[in-house]
């Protein structure tokens, strides 16, 4: 990575070589909000990491024989506790939508910018991740003003049939409320 990459400081940086560069003159004009846990429903741990860095244990767990081979990874990732992690600069295009369409494009990934949510489509996510990705939106609605609220969509509102996330016990009406209001660190 490169001094000139979009990297957001509060973040813990993790290199994912799962990236590369958006097609030229793609404007980033969309935010996808995703949730992940591995083994699904549990929370914690390095798998999520393991993952997004191709070094995944096929043998530490029965679900992992499925999905070690993926090549996958987000741009940021929000921990129960709130932390940040940051796999992919803003500005480059990280490979977590899969077949999408939004409006009348395909390919996401092209345009958007991803952000996994540790958690479960019907676990409620903590205030602290409720509070880090205000305030990583905010972020990012300065560095990419053709990102506006409106253009924040859900992985399951992309892929629907496909993926379900970030699910029910996403509160989008309290999500958008705060975008709304100050920012408070």
């Amino acid at each position: 990575m490169t001094a000139d990459r979009v990297l957001l400081p509060q973040a813990r940086q993790r290199y994912s070589p799962n990236q590369d560069e958006r097609p030229v003159g793609c404007a980033v004009d969309l935010l996808v909000i995703h949730n992940i846990s591995l083994p699904p429903g549990e929370f914690g741990g390095g798998w999520i990491d393991d993952l997004f860095l191709n070094r995944l244990n096929a043998a530490a767990h029965p679900y992992f024989e499925s999905i070690h081979q993926l090549r996958v990874s987000a741009h940021l990732l929000i921990r129960r506790d709130g932390e940040l992690l940051q796999y992919v600069p803003l500005d480059r295009r990280a490979w977590h939508a899969g077949h999408s369409c939004f409006g009348d494009r395909d390919a996401c990934n092209d345009f958007s910018i991803g952000i996994e949510l540790e958690g479960a489509d019907d676990v409620p996510y903590s205030d602290a991740q409720y509070r880090e990705l205000v305030t990583v939106t905010h972020q990012i609605f300065n560095r990419f003003p053709t990102i506006t609220p409106e253009r924040i969509t859900g992985h399951s509102d992309i892929a629907p049939g496909r993926k379900s996330d970030p699910g029910p016990a996403f509160d989008w009406e309290r999500y958008r409320a705060a975008l709304s209001s100050p920012v408070v660190r």
